[in-house]
């Protein structure tokens, strides 16, 4: 220990703390003596008394990194992870557990977690995101995704990313149903569940549900189930649990992260002339119109109206109807929403 401390540290430096007899209480005083044949140490106690105790029978407490080491060595680990932040420590901790005549774990070092700034997480700073924070808006199955991908790379920790976390979950336990064996393995879902993935319904994005709860304005769950039921009849909080969680995280997250955050714009004129062609697409539509069939006329009016970047279409409609900069596949909210809502929504925007 002593190479990797200040001169005035080592002078008194001591991987005892020994605990007082008077108090209880942990001490890091200076050694007076420490009688190595005896396996005691002699110290200053609170009251002023000079106490000798054994570094044994609970008498003292371990400083952290030679505790570290000495872990390893008595409770025989073998594996162990830690931030890179602490790779240094880990190093210590091997030669502590190699005097003592063991085996130092197999190490495996992770990076650290960043802000939405690109900053290192700070407890005191308060700029993290903590996993209650996470589990309050997103199913766990998420969280251990995020935790899984790329540990040996520095990740961004806010709450933009729980959507996105969320939506990929969906994707990989989607996925893996109709994986080949090797091909299982290399998808995170058969390792979250330990091999066993469930069956989930991934035609309902967390994205999606979000833009529902905002166009909705959705403040219970049942309000969502309403436009739900229409989408997938077969579908109830009953026979799929899961998407009934969802649901109940979508909203909070809306209501919590998104509502407040919300910026709708009116449309200019060339948006308001595409929307008002849009309008009538969609009252040309039959009410059961799915998805793909609302997307391609979707696509057509931005291609009409000389939205040669259709991605600019497309972010107009999401500012405009949504009041956000990124949205949903138009096709799949329209029909998740309904179309009369739709035209709706879109009849009071251009009123407004």
């Amino acid at each position: 220990m002593l190479p990797t401390l200040g001169a005035e540290r080592q002078a008194t430096y001591s991987p005892f703390l020994p605990i007082s007899p008077s108090t209880g209480r942990v001490l890091q005083v200076p050694m007076l003596e420490r009688n190595v044949d005896a396996g005691t140490i002699v110290f200053e106690d609170e009251d002023g008394r000079k106490v000798e105790l054994p570094v044994t029978g609970g008498h003292v407490k371990l400083q952290w990194k030679p505790d570290w080491g000495m872990r390893w060595f008595g409770l025989g680990v073998d594996y162990e992870m830690y931030g890179k932040d602490l790779i240094p420590s880990a190093e210590l901790a091997g030669k502590i557990c190699k005097i003592l005549g063991g085996t130092p774990p197999e190490g495996f070092n992770y990076e650290l977690f960043l802000d939405d700034k690109g900053q290192k997480i700070s407890k005191s700073k308060g700029n993290g995101l903590t996993m209650e924070e996470w589990l309050a808006y997103a199913p766990q199955e998420s969280l251990a995704l995020y935790m899984f991908q790329k540990p040996k790379s520095a990740k961004r920790l806010y709450f933009d990313v729980i959507p996105r976390a969320v939506d990929e979950y969906l994707t990989f336990v989607d996925k893996v149903h109709g994986e080949e064996p090797a091909r299982k393995l290399e998808n995170p879902a058969w390792h979250i569940h330990n091999g066993k993935p469930p069956a989930v319904r991934s035609d309902v994005s967390f994205n999606l549900l979000l833009n529902l709860a905002g166009a909705a304005n959705a403040e219970t769950k049942d309000a969502m189930w309403g436009f739900i039921r229409r989408y997938a009849p077969e579908a109830t909080p009953e026979n799929s649990p899961f998407l009934d969680s969802m649901v109940g995280y979508a909203v909070r997250y809306y209501q919590d992260q998104v509502k407040p955050t919300k910026q709708f714009r009116a449309p200019t004129d060339a948006e308001r002339a595409a929307l008002q062609d849009l309008l009538a697409k969609l009252d040309s539509l039959p009410a059961d119109s799915r998805a793909d069939v609302i997307q391609n006329e979707v696509f057509e009016v931005g291609k009409a109206h000389g939205f040669t970047e259709l991605r600019a279409w497309f972010q107009a409609l999401y500012e405009v109807l949504l009041g956000q900069t990124t949205g949903p596949r138009m096709g799949s909210f329209i029909q998740l929403y309904g179309l009369d809502e739709t035209k709706a929504l879109i009849r009071g925007k251009l009123a407004a």
